[in-house]
């Protein structure tokens, strides 16, 4: 086994362990109180197919009608709870038809796979000629902290590199905004980091009952400006795609 396949199969651990101890003992978090919920609410309007993949405890599509693919299956049975329409699956091997959906949505999570390549083409077989595909993901590796190896990340995009992987799949971005909600405070991120070390199931009652909700609470409204947005400045961008018509 190579050093890269243990350290693809120590992030699948770190993506599974983690977050089922994360989604079991949390309530579901109703998409609209994101604050992708307006951009994506007049999507889902008009795309009565639509799927999101690894939404967990943290839905951004609406619910009643959505399918979700996700490895956790306590997300998944809270989801189901709710009218959504779930398989246990990953990324890499989506258990869904060609030309399946109208809105594909996988925020937060080609970062967490080894082959993003597979991944984005499961996104996109899946997804209609013309459907709209909305990702997000941490930018540049300079800025990789224990966070990033918390919650599960395989790596952080490079401008370039995202760029290249994005016109691979004939993916046309229509939309972007600066995202995500990582603290700023680095002393946080580190207290964080030590009590999950100290006392895991402590410090996810914080993360859930404490930090997520003031992280909802003061969140700013998403900025969308068009086309792709400068990438150097950016720690994490949300991007509203077009699959390519054929």
């Amino acid at each position: 086994m190579t050093d890269s396949d243990i350290n693809a199969s120590t992030v699948q651990y770190t993506n599974q362990t983690f977050y089922d101890s994360l989604w079991a003992g949390v309530r579901l978090v109703e998409p609209r109180q994101f604050n992708t919920w307006p951009v994506i609410e007049a999507l889902a309007q008009t795309a009565p197919d639509r799927l999101e993949v690894g939404a967990g405890m943290r839905p951004r599509l609406p619910i009643q009608g959505t399918h979700f693919a996700d490895i956790s299956e306590p997300a998944l049975e809270a989801l189901a709870k709710r009218g959504g329409k779930v398989k246990v699956a990953s990324i890499g091997e989506l258990p869904y038809d060609d030309s399946s959906f109208d809105l594909v949505c996988a925020l937060d999570i080609i970062e967490h796979v080894e082959d993003d390549q597979r991944a984005l083409a499961e996104l996109c077989r899946v997804a209609k000629p013309g459907a709209t595909v909305l990702l997000s993901t941490p930018l540049h590796m300079d800025c990789w902290t224990e966070f990033d190896t918390l919650v599960g990340h395989y790596r952080r995009y490079e401008p370039d590199q995202l760029r290249e992987l994005l016109d691979q799949h004939q993916l046309r971005v229509c939309q972007s905004g600066i995202y995500g909600m990582k603290p700023k405070s680095s002393w946080l991120v580190d207290w964080g980091m030590n009590q999950l070390q100290k006392n895991p199931q402590r410090a996810l009652w914080w993360y859930n009952r404490v930090f997520m909700p003031m992280g909802l609470r003061f969140q700013k409204p998403l900025a969308l400006q068009s086309g792709l947005m400068d990438l150097d400045a950016l720690a994490e961008i949300f991007l509203v795609c077009e699959l390519a018509k054929q």
